[in-house]
């Protein structure tokens, strides 16, 4: 009972700030203003789901490419209200009600790791999404992890940094759920029923994003040599 309450308190508060956002985002735009709202959308709404972000380091501002290891869809709300980055999310996400739909707002790239005769399509679009100037975050590991062990890197988008876009840096990111580990997006749970199971969840949670130091793809060696050295730093902040 308690837990539905909630949970119809955490929807009601975003159905609060849905217009105000959007009106705001789209007075930005009619002035063809840069907008600030998607990311301070995004940043309320992991508010309001409970999420309490904590950021150490400082972002890169522009020309970045952040590579982070992955625990759920929350990642996105956490990482865009602190650095405004567009995101390479798995196509899955789309689907999934109202995360998919803000997802879009950031200007997500939405992709299909399996389908072997997209990526050189995905990559294109990757390119083009970096040379714009606007961060873009990666989650490398292709899925979401548990939180306690970092899988392997897949290194296939990357190539859209092999070569780099001019003065284009990488900056991994390492994100901590903290004592809220459980709250990790795995296995086989459907995305509706783990977005219930975060709505409903007593309290706040601790996200923090770790920002290391960021370093030159092109002295790194070509995409898999990246993937290597943002992995082992990210292993290194654990």
């Amino acid at each position: 009972m308690i837990a539905n309450l909630r949970l119809g308190y955490r929807v009601a508060a975003l159905l609060v700030a849905l217009p105000g956002g959007l009106l705001l985002h789209g007075l930005w735009r009619l002035l063809r203003r840069p907008s600030p709202w998607p990311r301070r959308f995004l940043a309320a709404v992991a508010h309001i789901v409970g999420a309490r972000v904590r950021v150490l380091g400082t972002p890169c501002a522009g020309n970045v490419v952040f590579l982070s290891n992955h625990l759920s869809w929350i990642d996105i709300l956490a990482i865009a209200g602190a650095t405004g980055s567009a995101f390479v999310a798995k196509g899955e996400l789309r689907g999934v009600p109202l995360v998919g739909w803000l997802c879009t707002l950031n200007r997500t790239i939405f992709v299909t790791r399996e389908d072997r005769l997209q990526v050189t399509a995905q990559i294109d679009r990757l390119r083009a999404a970096i040379a714009t100037g606007q961060p873009v975050t990666l989650f490398p590991e292709g899925t979401t992890g548990d939180g306690t062990t970092l899988l392997p890197f897949k290194a296939a988008l990357l190539a859209a940094l092999d070569p780099p876009p001019p003065g284009v840096v990488v900056q991994p990111i390492r994100l901590d759920y903290g004592e809220a580990a459980d709250l990790a997006w795995v296995g086989e749970e459907p995305g509706l029923a783990h977005a219930l199971r975060v709505l409903r969840r007593r309290g706040r949670f601790a996200v923090t994003l770790r920002l290391l130091t960021p370093f030159d793809p092109a002295a790194a060696g070509g995409r898999k040599a990246i993937a290597a050295q943002a992995r082992a730093a990210i292993v290194d902040a654990g």
